[in-house]
């Protein structure tokens, strides 16, 4: 397979960026995506040049480090699919692939197709925590909770932290991360204590990030890569005004 591939190239935050035009030829239908940008880096090195810069640790759907603009859709064609879950076999021979970073005020680019999500980690630190003994794990059954409600959390807790949802949201909004990690905790009974700070201190500080508000558009839903519910933002929202009114 022959593919034409147009790629983000940006040396640091402060360059200014331009898509530069790679041809690659032998590409199996069979690599993933991330292969298929490690063949051409080879190609680059064997050329003496700068490689491609770009986000990969696991490579199995899991990270969340993948996060690329493939032909203007937040990890490429396939819905519910990380980069690196993503394979060549999506393309055709001949195709012309748009590969750039993901896009946000918030998530300044550090180089080419790597982008800074630590604002991810300061939402997580202002509230994601909860108050618990670091002793002994309690017995199993002593903190009683329902099948529903433990299959609701955990779908919650599913989020990779990708910023997919942020990518593609047309305001950069970081809700769908922030209202599934405030979920998360937010429906098991260990989660209650903090409940009402958690709630405040993670949506002011997701503001404080500069992400964007949320518009209702439910972009965010149809790219995450673990299906994440737009309904966590509702949640988030009554936790939110619940939380005002008893402070």
């Amino acid at each position: 397979m022959k593919l034409n591939l147009k790629i983000w190239r940006q040396d640091s935050f402060e360059a200014k960026g331009a898509m530069v035009n790679y041809p690659l030829d032998d590409v199996s239908e069979h690599m993933s995506f991330l292969e298929m940008m490690d063949l051409l880096n080879e190609t680059l090195v064997q050329k003496g040049e700068r490689v491609i810069e770009f986000d990969h640790d696991c490579r199995e759907g899991i990270c969340g480090q993948c996060g690329m603009m493939i032909n203007g859709r937040a990890h490429g064609p396939l819905a519910n699919t990380t980069t690196c879950q993503l394979h060549m076999r999506s393309f055709k021979d001949g195709d012309t692939i748009y590969i750039e970073p993901f896009r946000a005020t918030a998530f300044p680019i550090i180089r080419d197709l790597k982008v800074d999500r630590k604002g991810f980690d300061h939402i997580i630190q202002a509230g994601g925590f909860i108050t618990v003994s670091t002793g002994q794990p309690p017995e199993a059954d002593s903190i009683l909770i329902s099948h529903k409600t433990a299959e609701a959390a955990f779908d919650a807790a599913a989020c990779i932290g990708c910023g997919a949802c942020v990518a593609t949201c047309k305001n950069s909004s970081a809700a769908l991360f922030t209202s599934a990690k405030i979920s998360h905790l937010a429906l098991l009974p260990q989660g209650k204590l903090e409940a009402a700070d958690r709630v405040i201190n993670m949506v002011d500080q997701m503001d404080a990030e500069g992400f964007g508000h949320c518009s209702n558009t439910e972009a965010c839903e149809v790219e995450c890569p673990q299906a994440i519910s737009v309904l966590h933002i509702a949640r988030m929202n009554y936790e939110y005004n619940k939380a005002l009114l008893l402070k």
